[in-house]
């Protein structure tokens, strides 16, 4: 018999089978008449169902007032809830790796002292709405700016930090401020910021704050002021600390008042709270050792050595400053031997000293070599060596090699202040290059570093030389419109023209 195929539609059901099985073939028919029924009944359930009306569509009615919420006809976010609050999480933790990536960034600029970029990366963070500024970072960018002579950004960026409120005015801030105007010798802008604090409830000046000011007063030599801030200090139960009296010692010393230097120094040697320490020593052989006075320098040494004040690494670098200086070659090398006995490290104010013994007196070579010694030792290169390898260099007459120096400048990422465009300036102005004198000027200013009396006189000289006494007088009235003082020798160029 032919094959055949049996299709149920009740049970949809689908067998093949061939031949005449008896058994087989009554089961399938019984299967087939029980299953007609179920197809007969399933049709009827169809038709019914396909007969009434559809129902209406499921709605909730809100009443007057109340919120309508979601209805059923709605389609909501297709992403789950974890995934949602996955999805948070992340954008969170990017934010703060950004935010910590920038902040780092923030640091970096301030340990360069690039007081421009690190304005731009604060500003930057300053807008993003997770970013709180902390009062340490407040206070390490306006002593940058002060250090980099830019005391009227600080005030800009002080009072745009009163103006916002997230971080309120403390006696550290104001301090802060402070010293950024006494850095750059505004002794009317600092007292101004001492009244402020007067009059305000919570941030009164400290033993720093009045400090500060003390060495701006010794610095411009306005000792009267001194005794009058001493006198605030004792009114205001304030206690001049060790760092006070070492301020002190240093002005006495630098303006020749030995006798008043030496009482300082008995009543800090009587005194119980300030007694004298390794700054004081170094206070006072530094002073010696600027002098050129180098039998007073060990004698005093000596002193400290008795009092029971162990010398530190700044202490040898300072011996070795003032042996270079005078040429003392010999007990320059002795103090470097000692340092390696005792286990000092030489740092890169070892070898600056160093590098600047030979500069000053032009010899390259001995330059050179000491430099060299300082990059294979892996020294940082700073702003001081650079300086002293261009005055090294422009006193040999090896102008090409100033070229050069700069260029390493650049790659290290050296501060470019304004002792390291003096030493350019000066490095010009010995070759003659008037032109490239004037071009480094202008990139100073453009840079925003302040020229100084230095950066003045250097230019001065340079101009005098060439009988350019027109420039002389132009450079004056630049130097009145920035509130300098008069160039010296400046009636006298008038007077040969």
């Amino acid at each position: 018999m032919a094959s055949r195929t049996l299709i149920c539609p009740g049970l949809n059901l689908h067998r093949s089978f061939g031949g005449d099985d008896g058994g087989g073939e009554r089961e399938k028919r019984r299967r087939c008449g029980g299953g007609a029924q179920t197809c007969s009944a399933a049709a009827s359930a169809e038709a019914a169902a396909a007969a009434r009306p559809p129902a209406p569509e499921k709605k909730r009615h809100w009443k007057e007032g109340e919120h309508p919420g979601v209805s059923d006809g709605i389609v909501g976010d297709q992403r789950s809830p974890i995934k949602n609050v996955k999805k948070r999480a992340d954008d969170r933790l990017n934010a703060k790796a950004w935010a910590s990536t920038v902040t780092e960034a923030l640091s970096d600029r301030i340990q360069k002292k690039q007081w421009q970029e690190a304005l731009e990366v604060f500003e930057m963070l300053r807008r993003q709405p997770f970013y709180a500024p902390k009062e340490g970072t407040y206070v390490k960018l306006l002593v940058l700016l002060g250090r980099s002579g830019q005391p009227d950004r600080a005030r800009e960026l002080f009072d745009a930090m009163v103006e916002e409120g997230g971080c309120g005015p403390t006696t550290e801030l104001y301090t802060a401020l402070l010293s950024g105007y006494c850095r750059n010798n505004l002794l009317d802008e600092a007292f101004s910021v001492l009244a402020e604090m007067k009059n305000h409830p919570v941030c009164q000046p400290d033993v720093f704050t009045y400090s500060s000011l003390i060495k701006l007063c010794v610095d411009t030599s306005n000792f009267d002021r001194v005794d009058q801030l001493f006198e605030e200090m004792s009114e205001r139960l304030i206690v001049p600390n060790t760092v006070t009296h070492n301020i002190i010692l240093s002005g006495y010393g630098k303006a020749g008042f030995f006798d008043k230097m030496e009482e300082v120094l008995v009543k800090m040697l009587e005194s119980t709270n300030c007694k004298p320490d390794v700054w004081t020593m170094n206070t006072i052989i530094s002073l010696f050792g600027n002098k050129g006075q180098i039998d007073l320098m060990e004698r005093w040494y000596e002193k400290f050595r008795g009092y029971g004040i162990e010398p530190e690494t700044r202490t040898f670098n300072i011996l070795i400053g003032a042996y270079g200086k005078q040429r003392r070659y010999d007990k320059m090398t002795a103090v470097m031997e000692y340092m390696r006995k005792l286990e000092f490290p030489w740092t890169t104010s070892t070898y600056n000293n160093v590098i600047e013994a030979f500069a000053d007196v032009g010899d390259a070579k001995h330059m050179e070599v000491a430099f060299e010694q300082m990059r294979a030792e892996r020294m940082r290169v700073d702003t001081k060596t650079v300086c002293c390898l261009i005055n090294g260099y422009g006193n040999a007459g090896l102008f090409h090699k100033v070229v050069s120096t700069i260029q390493l400048a650049e790659r290290s990422e050296v501060p470019k202040n304004a002792s390291f465009y003096n030493a350019v300036i000066s490095a010009c102005a010995k070759a003659e290059d008037l032109m490239e004198m004037e071009r480094v000027f202008k990139r100073m200013k453009d840079g925003g570093v302040l020229p100084n009396e230095q950066t003045f006189s250097i230019m001065v000289e340079a101009y005098k030389k060439e009988g350019m006494h027109d420039k002389v007088y132009d450079l004056e009235l630049e130097k009145q419109m920035m509130g300098a003082e008069s160039v010296d020798g400046l009636e006298e160029s008038e007077e040969a023209a």
